[in-house]
């Protein structure tokens, strides 16, 4: 869709009103200003648009508003309003960084014409951000949630996608797959990031307690509430809240939060005034909250509201791929933080990893790899080899990803010693490695 935003900064009324109509006839959204200071305070960051002023005004002109909005973003384009003896001052300032400038008097089509221009490279500047900040964030999820399971890359396009709309989302999986964690991937890469994000598990806190650590207190509300408290929600205002194990909420305080949602607004415990908020609710669960709702353990109305979007989260045991690499960062996480060097993962430690069933999941994972990085243990629990979901041919492509990795790290991407080592035809190399997801540049030393 093509941009039309251009806002006109002029001190002199009529040229400022002709203008203004001309554009508003042409199609333009337009906002005038008389005064450089009014627009440089109102301007929204990452204007879609145009700016277009006059040189000459009293206090800021225009040739130092250009400089003050370039300072916020160097592509905005500015086209200068000139009289004759300004003309070489605005050549300058095109050299400057002035999109283009025009010689009062000027025809509406003049005009109308170089806004045009000036919106088409806008739209070009803003289209190239847009598409590097995808893959900077690409990069930094792939960096967060790790694996190369194609039910990994599957969560990690639907968390960059979800980021970025404005809807509740309920994430489902079992305990320890990292519910939290994707939780905050939504909140970090969409536009809320810079507000509060607030964990709260539901099944931790006492029904008691439950209302005021949600909604907060006045002073007085209760016996023991001495002085107000900011509840949990109203804290998170403008961000994102992420309520785990939300099957375990009071009925009683299920109705306050979804007037929460409905309203957008909430009272603390012991006050009627209605405080508005803005919120982000993601939300956790093992069951189906739809199924709690039908045993009439959990409001239908609220899972309706909550449940927007859905992100299931695959047990460990079903992506044996991600093991060796989940293994490996935790291994020398814990190792970092120990000051300990950071234990190999031999083909035998693998294979005694990829016989575990992991029902704790990726949680059990990070405590297996700091034990054995304290040297405390060296074998994880003993597996049950006979359970579904563990077949030969599972295990054998795991240790295959592995056995790849492990040459490419080795030889620091150097396909020709991968293949020596490995005794490998160059295409069938090349078929492994991109059945597993693996690209040569990852490991470049």
């Amino acid at each position: 869709m093509m941009l039309n935003s251009v806002i006109v900064v002029d001190d002199e009324a009529p040229i400022r009103q002709a203008v203004e109509q001309w554009l508003m006839l042409s199609g333009f959204e337009v906002q005038v200003f008389a005064r450089a200071e009014e627009c440089l305070a109102q301007i929204p960051e990452h204007f879609p648009g145009v700016v277009l002023t006059d040189v000459r005004m009293p206090g800021m002109t225009g040739l130092r508003l250009l400089t003050h909005l370039h300072a916020l973003d160097r592509d905005l384009p500015v086209i200068l309003l000139t009289g004759h003896g300004d003309v070489p001052m605005a050549v300058e300032a095109m050299r400057e960084g002035a999109y283009d400038f025009l010689e009062k008097p000027f025809s509406p089509e003049t005009l109308i014409s170089n806004l045009r221009r000036a919106l088409e490279k806008r739209q070009l500047v803003l289209e190239n951000r847009r598409l590097h900040e995808q893959a900077d964030a690409r990069t930094r999820l792939d960096a967060t949630l790790l694996g190369v399971s194609p039910s990994l890359q599957t969560l990690r396009r639907q968390v960059l996608e979800l980021s970025q709309l404005p809807v509740n989302v309920i994430i489902r999986g079992e305990t320890g797959s990292g519910k939290e964690l994707v939780a905050r991937c939504l909140h970090d890469f969409g536009p809320r990031a810079g507000k509060p994000f607030v964990a709260l598990n539901c099944a931790a806190i006492p029904e008691h307690l439950f209302e005021a650590e949600l909604f907060g207190h006045e002073s007085g509300a209760f016996t023991g509430a001495q002085g107000k408290r900011i509840g949990r929600l109203e804290y998170a205002d403008g961000g994102t809240v992420f309520l785990d194990e939300i099957e375990s909420m009071p009925l009683a305080q299920q109705v306050k939060l979804l007037r929460v949602l409905q309203d957008k607004c909430l009272e603390r415990l012991g006050s009627n005034q209605s405080i508005k908020v803005d919120l982000r609710i993601i939300a956790a669960t093992k069951p189906d909250l739809l199924e709690e709702a039908r045993a009439g353990r959990f409001r239908e109305d609220l899972a309706y509201r909550l449940n927007v979007a859905e992100l299931r989260l695959p047990p460990l045991r079903d992506r044996l791929e991600d093991i060796a690499q989940l293994f490996s960062h935790f291994s020398r996480a814990a190792a970092e933080r120990m000051g300990r060097e950071v234990p190999a993962l031999s083909a035998a430690r693998l294979s005694q990893l990829l016989s575990h069933d992991w029902p704790g999941n990726v949680r059990e994972l990070a405590n297996a790899a700091e034990r054995q990085t304290l040297g405390l243990e060296m074998t994880p629990p003993q597996a049950d080899t006979q359970l579904p979901g563990h077949s030969l041919a599972a295990r054998q492509e795991a240790f295959e990803a592995q056995c790849l990795r492990a040459s490419l790290t080795r030889h620091k991407g150097d396909i020709k010693a991968v293949l020596n080592e490995l005794q490998l035809p160059r295409r069938t190399l090349n078929e492994k490695m991109q059945r597993h997801a693996l690209v040569r540049e990852m490991f470049l030393g």
